[in-house]
């Protein structure tokens, strides 16, 4: 991986202009943007999946995030209406601002009833958007929740292991067909695996690019071959330009899937090699 090492060293200069530890957290003296060239990066809390809620907002503060993305780890489906807004309340009190919940799956129950729990769930937690994995057969009763809870969903899509909607164009070809509220949650990683060009399906997905899963492949084929954002091939400087000329607002979530029981170095690491190359894209 030389090429990809030497990708990263070069970005450390952009990391520097915004006062960024390329290989650690930011430093006590950075200032830190939450929208750095406009983009807003967040954290799929999923990336956190082996912590409880208080122990990972407390690592989502020291990472100096602002945006982020419940998993239902984090905000448990199922309880009472009082406990989910206590949970939100939680993320609220640390400064979060929740853009989505997610993933959220929808794949059983074909009918409005069998799937109403779902939007009573995004109701309490006050989830704007969830990021789902609904069926071809239930799409058009969770389109008729859509409109009752005025709740938008961003449709995942899983790779090729996926027999519903494995690539972000699967998802289109449904969505551009319902509610302007249904769109796309393209994850770049699977994207990627299924043989697409990530930056060609940003640019053709459009306004129904809601939100956006990133991760890092060594392997652009192999699922087990994530790595840190910025030492793989993934190729995020023209990510990052074709979501600036198209006037993307949705987030830009991490979701980091490998050492899950010592997450920390690696998600900054990552979040430091994203911002950098940002900084480096602005001072351009």
């Amino acid at each position: 991986m030389k090429t990809e090492t030497s990708r990263r060293n070069f970005l450390g200069a952009a990391a520097g202009v915004a006062g960024l530890s390329v290989i650690g957290a930011p430093s006590a003296s950075a200032v830190v943007e939450a929208e750095p060239w406009g983009i807003k990066l967040g954290i799929a809390t999923y990336s956190l999946r082996s912590f409880d809620r208080t122990t990972a907002i407390e690592m989502l503060k020291k990472m100096q995030v602002k945006y982020v993305s419940i998993k239902d780890i984090h905000m448990k489906i199922g309880v009472p209406p009082e406990e989910t807004k206590a949970a939100r309340a939680e993320f609220d009190a640390a400064g979060l601002v929740v853009t989505s919940g997610g993933n959220v799956d929808m794949t059983k129950g074909t009918t409005v009833d069998d799937l109403r729990k779902q939007f009573e769930y995004a109701k309490a937690a006050r989830l704007p958007m969830m990021v789902c994995a609904p069926t071809h057969e239930n799409i058009k009763a969770v389109e008729t929740l859509v409109k009752e809870y005025d709740i938008r969903i961003a449709i995942h899509n899983h790779g090729p292991e996926d027999k519903h909607f494995p690539t972000p164009q699967s998802v289109l070809e449904v969505v551009r067909k319902l509610d302007k509220r249904c769109g796309l949650c393209m994850d770049i990683g699977h994207s990627a695996r299924t043989g697409v060009d990530v930056v060609e399906t940003i640019a053709g997905a459009g306004d129904r690019l809601f939100d956006m899963h990133v991760k890092d492949l060594s392997d652009l084929k192999v699922k087990e071959s994530q790595v840190d954002i910025g030492d793989g091939r993934m190729p995020f400087p023209r990510i990052f330009k074709q979501l600036k000329k198209m006037g993307y607002t949705g987030c830009v979530n991490m979701e980091y899937e490998i050492n899950g029981k010592d997450p920390m170095m690696g998600m900054q690491r990552s979040l430091s090699y994203m911002r950098g190359v940002l900084a480096g894209l602005a001072s351009a």
